[in-house]
């Protein structure tokens, strides 16, 4: 892949999910425990999907001292936990069991019917955390969507601001990526910007026909992963597999 888009950006490809979480588990690890022994805590910032489901399961049993370990969700549903789609819910049967079950979990959805009702609520929740996150895991939608930055979506001019809040909501524009579930709440570049380890995590023929398009010419706001592979600084590395 012709990586037009920034100089800066990596691109490997794995023979399938399961040597990608090979691969990655140990380096992910690896800048957690260093964060924990410079820090003494580690943040964690993850996404849900079936990419990165075989590295959670591989992480799980990571011996590092995951009790100084806080994992976020970079963004979620506005769903209770336990309700179809709900990331929380899929956290806490990938990652947050064996060793890893030590770690604290901060999830994203609060009381309210929406997630601006809810959001003073979950910025209230993120007090504390020390953005930005050690290791950062992203995926990325075939309309180029990344976190729950949508294209065109209400709140993503919020999202994608350099200085602000660590938290917005979104309202996505209902497309058959977004499906029914188009409320939705998202880490901001603001929180993410600065992240020690950053992963891109992208599966499938029609997601890397997405990341070419979006490594071209076109406004962010079309394709909002864009923001970071533009980025001089916080382009991620991009791991891919069929």
């Amino acid at each position: 892949m012709a990586l037009t888009a920034n100089p800066n950006l990596t691109f490997t490809e794995h023979a399938d999910k399961a040597a990608m979480a090979e691969a990655l588990a140990q380096p992910v690890a690896d800048r957690l425990a260093a964060a924990i022994v410079e820090r003494g805590e580690a943040i964690f910032a993850v996404s849900g999907g079936s990419t990165p489901e075989g590295l959670y399961r591989r992480l799980a049993d990571t011996e590092i001292d995951w009790s100084k370990v806080t994992v976020i969700l970079v963004d979620e549903r506005w769903v209770e936990p336990g309700e179809g789609g709900s990331n929380e819910t899929f956290l806490q049967s990938t990652l947050m069991i064996g060793a890893a079950s030590a770690a604290r979990l901060i999830g994203l959805k609060a009381p309210g019917e929406t997630p601006l009702d809810g959001l003073a609520a979950v910025q209230d929740a993120l007090v504390g955390v020390s953005f930005p996150p050690d290791v950062l895991i992203l995926g990325m939608g075939e309309d180029g969507h990344t976190a729950s930055w949508f294209p065109r979506a209400d709140g993503l001019d919020v999202a994608l601001a350099e200085t602000g809040p660590p938290v917005a909501a979104i309202r996505a524009k209902q497309t058959a990526v977004t499906g029914a579930l188009t409320d939705r709440i998202t880490l901001t570049r603001a929180a993410l910007a600065g992240a020690g380890l950053s992963l891109l995590l992208v599966a499938g023929d029609g997601k890397k026909r997405a990341l070419e398009a979006a490594m071209e010419a076109g406004p962010i706001a079309d394709m909002p992963i864009r923001v970071l592979l533009r980025s001089p600084d916080d382009c991620p590395e991009i791991h891919w597999t069929r």
